[in-house]
């Protein structure tokens, strides 16, 4: 083909017409110092207060310290391949996870990456780690329940949507079988859950997600790892990881329950942390603001108000004591962060009560606001009365002259704690747990042994279940024992004690 000068210089000048330089600029720095998941960054003048930073490799970083000559960096990943001299380049994003739909039945790292060999998520939605807590215009009263299906927590500690509990108590103690069971029993309540494992074992991780399958749980549960071999900065972020995924459905006016296992560990990659970036320790060796720290994760957790869509976040989060020591620094900032605390007992725990709850130190300072009427009506006395037994039992070792009220106290007592046992993955339905409670507080267990109070308490539900459906269809209807019901109840209690105490052959 041939061309003509003149054409040939037509298309060299639309060529250059269109020619458009596109000049990428890049803010870079470079690695001064490494060690213990830390950097210091030198350069990258205009870098934000928790932007992502990229090392070599892809890894990811977040800026914490923003210094006059430098940037404290936490490295969320692995770190063994960056050296000093490496490049860093800003990201120009605040640290962020993905949210949404789509993570819903997954087990994720607190960077959103999955950890359970599904596939990616896919979600095109993220939201910034740190949040500032909606403020008290937006939230509503705590009126709702948030049934756990464990009879010691809902009948005297209730739990309310956008209520935060925190479960306290030694290594060992039940405190995460607390939690799992709560999860367990929101299956069909209309709430999703998220459980945030904090330097857990693999192991102990991996238990807890097989019994969430295994229950239908992950249907409706988030499962944020980051293990015990995971970096510091990891464990850190992963609270505020899952708050941010939560936080997601609580503003599209959905009901959700997040479980921090454990804010102590927490509190550990925070202090290694702070003092690996020189920021200047506080009490006890830890950093004066790891009070902030939990404060402003477990503000989050809030009753949104009608015009914000209505939805709640309730988080239960978990601290570790020694030796049942609540008055030490980190349980002693939670408690006065929270809404009242669920405190196991090592004692109680070994003595086969379980759940280990220590009833007279345990409140819920949301109390009956967040309870059905019906188990207000049959638990009103029930934590005080279990308190005092307490006391007596341990007065009544050193003496054996006891008066006939004392006596009957200790045996009132003694069947309500064995009435209370529940063994784990057990929950109880809110109907089954009234008529279980009522025979206990009217008194129909007192003439029982002590060992025959839980042989009693399931057969009993199976009779009303079978023979005596319209009165729990009323319970379960009616919110409330009725005028009705009540002497229906009594007399259903009556008839099956008699046929129970003529099969077990008891006079």
């Amino acid at each position: 083909m041939n061309l003509r000068p003149e054409e040939i210089s037509s298309i060299i000048r639309q060529q250059i017409e269109k020619y458009e330089v596109q000049v990428e600029v890049a803010d870079v720095g470079t690695v001064i110092q490494l060690g213990d998941g830390v950097s210091r960054v030198y350069g990258l003048k205009d870098c934000m207060y928790s932007e992502l930073l990229e090392f070599p490799g892809g890894t990811l970083g977040m800026a914490l310290n923003l210094e006059e000559d430098n940037i404290g960096c936490v490295i969320l990943g692995r770190y063994l391949h960056i050296k000093e001299g490496d490049v860093v380049r800003r990201t120009g994003r605040i640290a962020s996870v993905p949210v949404g739909d789509a993570l819903i039945g997954r087990v994720v790292s607190p960077v959103g990456e999955p950890l359970d060999g599904k596939g990616p998520i896919k979600s095109d939605k993220f939201r910034p780690i740190e949040k500032i807590a909606h403020g008290v215009v937006f939230r509503s009263p705590v009126n709702t329940p948030l049934q756990t299906g464990i009879k010691a927590v809902d009948a005297m500690i209730p739990i309310g949507r956008g209520q935060r509990e925190l479960i306290m108590g030694d290594r060992q103690t039940g405190k995460t079988a607390i939690a799992v069971d709560a999860i367990i029993n929101q299956k069909g309540q209309d709430c999703l859950c998220i459980y945030v494992a904090v330097g857990q074992k693999s192991s102990t991780v991996a238990n807890v997600v097989q019994k969430l399958t295994e229950q239908g749980a992950m249907d409706y549960t988030i499962v944020v790892v980051a293990g015990a071999s995971d970096p510091s900065p990891l464990l850190y972020i992963a609270p505020f990881a899952g708050a941010a995924m939560g936080e997601e459905f609580m503003e599209a006016g959905k009901d959700v329950l997040i479980v921090y296992d454990d804010l102590s560990k927490q509190a550990a990659a925070y202090r290694e942390l702070s003092l690996l970036l020189r920021r200047p320790p506080g009490r006890e060796a830890y950093p004066g603001d790891v009070f902030n720290l939990h404060s402003r994760l477990l503000e989050r957790a809030a009753k949104l108000s009608k015009d914000m869509g209505g939805g709640s976040m309730t988080a239960l989060p978990v601290i570790e004591t020694q030796q049942g020591d609540v008055s030490a620094y980190i349980p002693t900032n939670v408690i006065s962060i929270t809404d009242g605390q669920i405190i196991l007992e090592p004692d109680l725990f070994y003595a086969g009560v379980r759940p280990a709850v220590n009833v007279g130190l345990s409140v819920s300072r949301v109390g009956g606001n967040a309870q059905r009427r019906s188990m207000r009506q049959v638990a009103g006395q029930l934590k005080t009365d279990l308190a005092q037994y307490r006391e007596l039992a341990a007065f009544a070792q050193f003496g054996s002259d006891l008066d006939r009220a004392t006596r009957a106290r200790l045996t009132r007592g003694e069947r309500m704690v064995e009435l209370l046992k529940q063994t784990q993955y057990n929950a109880m339905a809110l109907e089954d747990q009234v008529m279980s409670i009522y025979t206990g507080v009217r008194g129909f267990l007192d003439s029982l042994p002590a060992e025959k109070v839980a042989d009693f308490e399931a057969e009993f539900l199976k009779f009303m279940r079978s023979e005596k459906a319209a009165i729990v269809e009323s319970i379960v209807v009616e919110m409330k024992i009725t005028d009705d019901t009540e002497p229906k109840l009594k007399a259903a209690v009556e008839e099956f004690k008699q046929v129970f105490v003529s099969q077990h052959g008891l006079s």
